[in-house]
């Protein structure tokens, strides 16, 4: 079986019932909130409960992907355990030999102390030396996998040696207000109130996924970045 090296992610909307009007709406609790959309009063209004942190509004508007990311990213993710997830199983199931191994884009090294630190480029030679030692880790990895499995040890397992590079798949849900929240924590901006340091993989989904964010609800998402992107 053929082992596939990947230095990026998959970040599919797969379903929504997102927009500005259902904000109004259940702001409203009326049909004022469709009549404030049409007559221009929607943008004025999200701002309001953006600025003044009435978040019920936004907890009706929902997104689902389909994320396929390395499993260091997972547990980033299910930090935020205001959505909801459902990932694939290594018990039921044999993993595919799909590795993250970081591009030459990746920033590398470390430097500062904790609580006041940033990551830069590495050398040339930091980068090839990562990627071949993570390659060949993988491989390894993947091959004694595969000879469990062989010898009939279970999946569950067996799966105690692969490393957190491996690919998994998951679906994961979220509101609006729990996505800004995820927004405002898994990416870095200089628009934000409080900044953020979130690792270099997480901020590449957490970027996708607030495109879709940002197509889908544009007032919402404006009035977001306009207020230091923060959770109302």
């Amino acid at each position: 079986m053929s082992i596939i090296f990947r230095n990026d992610f998959d970040v599919n909307l797969v379903r929504s019932m997102a927009d500005d009007l259902y904000v109004c709406q259940t702001a409203r609790v009326s049909t004022q909130g469709a009549d404030s959309y049409a007559s221009g009063e929607s943008k004025g209004l999200i701002n309001f409960l953006m600025e003044n942190r009435h978040g019920s509004p936004f907890e009706h508007e929902i997104f689902t992907w389909m994320i396929s990311a390395p499993i260091f990213v997972w547990r980033e993710f299910m930090r935020h355990r205001i959505a909801s997830y459902n990932e694939e199983s290594g018990r039921y199931k044999q993993l595919e030999p799909v590795f993250y191994v970081p591009g030459p884009e990746r920033p590398l090294v470390q430097i500062g102390k904790p609580g006041a630190y940033e990551f830069v480029p590495g050398t040339s030679y930091q980068y090839v030396n990562l990627a071949e030692a993570l390659k060949l880790s993988s491989r390894a990895a993947y091959n004694l996998y595969l000879g469990e499995l062989d010898n009939g040890i279970a999946k569950e397992v067996a799966r105690m040696a692969l490393p957190v590079n491996i690919y998994s798949t998951a679906y994961v849900t979220m509101n609006a207000r729990a996505l800004m929240n995820f927004l405002s924590l898994r990416t870095k901006s200089e628009d934000s109130t409080f900044k953020s340091f979130p690792q270099y993989e997480i901020n590449q989904v957490a970027n996708a996924m607030e495109l879709d964010f940002q197509r889908l609800m544009p007032l919402t998402h404006e009035a977001f970045v306009k207020h230091g992107r923060m959770q109302p």
